[in-house]
C-alpha cells in the first residue's frame, strides 16, 4: 500500500522534523485575557499604520465561544495605532442572521460589538483582488470597501469548523474576507451544482487559502495575526448556540506577521495534546482534511510551516525549541 503524501493530504499530518525551509518568528503567551491579547499584538504590530481594519469573527446571536467583545474593545481603546481603526466583516453565503447586512447588524448588536464602527464590506458591493498561482481561482471577489484599508488585523478564534475542519486566520479571511454572494460562492459551489456546499476536502482547502492569499498579498507587510485558542469547540462560531460543547482544553494566543506559522502552531499545539483531550478536533480536522490548509499555503509561498516560537510570558520573552510547542504548553494542569 502506497503510503499518504503528508505535503498534500489534508488528512495526514506533517510532523515538524519533516517540514522543509525558512523559520518565521511565533509569539506565545498563555494569559487569556485582554491583558494577553495586547501583549500578543503588541509583539507583530509594527507595520500597522493607517486607516486599519480589525477581522475577528463576530458570530451568531449569543454565540458561547467567540474572542470576547470586551476584549476586542479593550485593545483598540488602548493601542494608539488603532484609536480609529473599524471592526471589519462580511455577510454570509449562508440564509441565517448575517446573511443581510440590517440582519448582520442587528447580530453584531446582540453580540456587543456596537463599541465601535463595524465595517461590513461588502453592503455596497465588491471588487476583485489577483490570486498569483492560483489553482482554481485567479482573483477573489470581496467586499469593495477593502482597498480602502492601508493595514489588517487578523484576530481569530481557533477551533474547529464543519467543513473546513478547522478555523485558523486562513479560514478567517479566506472565507470572512469574501463578500456574501460570489467571493464565498466561488469557493464553496461548484458552478452549476443545485448543492451550495459541493466543494469539499482538498478542493475547498485550496480555495480558502487561494482566498487568503489574495488578501495577504493586498496588504503586504501591513497585516498581523494573532490567534486565540480558547474556548475550541469542533464547530465553528458560525454555528452559534449550537456549536458542539467545548472539550478540548484552552491553550493560549499566539501571533505573527505570517499566516501559515501562526496556523502551523496552533495545529501543533493541538496535536501535541494527551489523546483524550485532542482527540474530537483531531478527528474533526483530518475526517474535513482540513490540513490541506497548511500545506496549500506553503505552495502558494504565503509562510513558512516551520517557526522559532517565542514565550513572552513572565516579563522576559525567550526562545524556545521551535519542535517543543508541548514544553510551553501546560496540557497536564
Amino acid at each position: 500500500m502506497t503510503k499518504p503524501v503528508a505535503a498534500t493530504d489534508g488528512n495526514v499530518y506533517l510532523p515538524y522534523e519533516e517540514r522543509t525551509g525558512e523559520e518565521s518568528v511565533v509569539y506565545f503567551t498563555r494569559d487569556l485575557s485582554p491583558e494577553g491579547l495586547k501583549h500578543a499584538y503588541e509583539r507583530v504590530n509594527a507595520h500597522i499604520t493607517g486607516k486599519v481594519g480589525v477581522k475577528p469573527h463576530t458570530g451568531e446571536p449569543h454565540g458561547p465561544n467567540i474572542i470576547p467583545a470586551p476584549w476586542v474593545h479593550e485593545l483598540l481603546d488602548t493601542e494608539s495605532e488603532l484609536a480609529d481603526a473599524n471592526i471589519v466583516e462580511t455577510n454570509t453565503y449562508y440564509e441565517g442572521d448575517r446573511y443581510t447586512t440590517a440582519q448582520h447588524r442587528k447580530t453584531l448588536e446582540i453580540n456587543g460589538w456596537n463599541f465601535r464602527h463595524v465595517d461590513i464590506m461588502d453592503e455596497e458591493g465588491t471588487v476583485e483582488l489577483p490570486i498569483e498561482g492560483g489553482k482554481w481561482q485567479q482573483t477573489m471577489s470581496v467586499g469593495s470597501h477593502m482597498p480602502s484599508y492601508d493595514s489588517l488585523v487578523v484576530l481569530t478564534h481557533f477551533k474547529g469548523h464543519p467543513m473546513g475542519g478547522f478555523g485558523g486566520s486562513d479560514k478567517n479571511i479566506g472565507i470572512g474576507c469574501a463578500d456574501g454572494r460570489i467571493g464565498k460562492k466561488r469557493i464553496h459551489t461548484i458552478e452549476g451544482s443545485d448543492d451550495m456546499w459541493s466543494i469539499d476536502n482538498e478542493e475547498l482547502m485550496e480555495r480558502i487559502s487561494e482566498s487568503a492569499k489574495a488578501t495577504v498579498t493586498s496588504f503586504g507587510e501591513n497585516i498581523c495575526f494573532v490567534n486565540v485558542m480558547r474556548n475550541m469547540s469542533v464547530d465553528c462560531d458560525c454555528m452559534g448556540v449550537a456549536a458542539a460543547p467545548v472539550v478540548t482544553p484552552n491553550v493560549g494566543i499566539f501571533a505573527s506577521t505570517d499566516i501559515l506559522a501562526v496556523d502551523q502552531a496552533c495545529v501543533d499545539a493541538l496535536y501535541a495534546m494527551r489523546e483524550e483531550d485532542k482527540h474530537e478536533l483531531v478527528e474533526r480536522i483530518e475526517t474535513r482534511h482540513g490540513l490541506r490548509q497548511l500545506s496549500a499555503m506553503k505552495e502558494l509561498g504565503m509562510g513558512n510551516d516551520r517557526y522559532v516560537l517565542v514565550d513572552i510570558d513572565n516579563g522576559d520573552a525567550h526562545i524556545v525549541a521551535k519542535d517543543a510547542v508541548a514544553e510551553v504548553v501546560p496540557f497536564e494542569a
